[in-house]
């Protein structure tokens, strides 16, 4: 029978500490990177990248439909704990995800594709992307071994939370936007909103960067923690950045916070969770931020302006 830990409601936005899962964390960041690497081996380019992140299911997050011979999709389910392989013809095959290192996990995943007719060998010597155990395969990563189905679950209730809020932000711009979608690279969950303004790129040497960050944005997200922010929290940055940008107002407690040499806007989860309508206050600082951003950088805010996904000015007047 399929592992299944507490489904009931935890009621919105449930406590969620860092410390107390950052193993299981790392464990599952790099689950979800040998998975990404297939993604990002399998479907079509799209711009900024757009065809590598997951999106949310019912039950955790999918890669999507891809590839051609078969054509399949991998989902994490996180109420049974498991990995599912799906193949447009019918055949399925899964596993459990408790107990497992990144190197049985990685042998698992390359196991279970060959079962329904999928090559494995895009991921046969996949790495981590931008963590400090890049240089070392997942296949002989047998350090992250963390799984707790309780901290996993609860992370799967929040990230399916915060997609739906960020969802809603989303409906207020009538702009080229990214979907809400689950990066594996950084496992935040994010949204971007674009002005059709190129950036010159060219004196960037990394192509993700570049491909990522080639047209104006303000990108919007919720992130877990790191080791060097170690808390969950709702952000906000505009790239290039404005003049000014961090001197702009938010609604208090968010501030500004400088990293990487550029600043964020952050609301800790915490505080949101604290105030009168946790709901509320995560869009009246994704708005606020995103104005700040945005009107500095030159943007037609108005123009891009909308009421819960209506552009029709008739029906937006009712």
């Amino acid at each position: 029978m399929a592992q299944d830990v507490s489904v009931r409601s935890t009621g919105l936005f449930p406590a969620l500490s860092y410390a107390e899962w950052s193993d299981s964390l790392a464990t599952v960041h790099r689950f979800s990177q040998v998975v990404g690497k297939l993604r990002l081996a399998y479907s079509p380019r799209r711009n900024h990248w757009w065809n590598v992140p997951f999106h949310l299911s019912g039950r955790g997050i999918t890669t999507r439909p891809m590839g051609l011979d078969p054509t399949f999709a991998v989902e994490f389910d996180y109420l049974a704990h498991r990995l599912r392989v799906d193949t447009a013809d019918g055949r399925s095959a899964s596993f459990g995800l408790v107990g497992h290192s990144v190197a049985t996990f990685h042998a698992e995943v390359s196991r279970t594709l060959a079962a329904v007719g999928v090559d494995p060998s895009p991921i046969a010597d996949a790495r981590p992307f931008d963590l400090p155990d890049a240089d070392r395969r997942f296949a002989d990563d047998t350090e992250h071994a963390a799984y707790d189905p309780a901290a996993v679950y609860r992370y799967w209730q929040v990230l399916a939370q915060v997609n739906v809020v960020l969802e809603e932000f989303a409906g207020r711009f009538s702009g080229k936007t990214s979907p809400v979608h689950h990066f594996w690279h950084t496992f935040d969950v994010a949204l971007t909103r674009f002005a059709d303004v190129v950036v010159d790129q060219s004196a960037t040497p990394d192509p993700v960067t570049r491909e990522a960050y080639s047209r104006e944005v303000v990108s919007s997200g919720f992130w877990f923690g790191d080791p060097t922010f170690p808390e969950p929290a709702f952000y906000s940055y505009t790239a290039p950045e404005p003049a000014g940008l961090a001197d702009a107002a938010l609604p208090a407690p968010a501030a500004w916070l400088e990293r990487n040499g550029s600043h964020l806007a952050v609301l800790r989860y915490d505080d949101a969770r604290a105030a009168p309508d946790p709901k509320a206050a995560v869009l009246d600082f994704l708005d606020t931020a995103y104005r700040a951003g945005a009107q500095r950088a030159g943007w037609d805010v108005d123009q891009f302006a909308c009421v819960d996904g209506v552009t029709d000015p008739l029906i937006a007047r009712q």
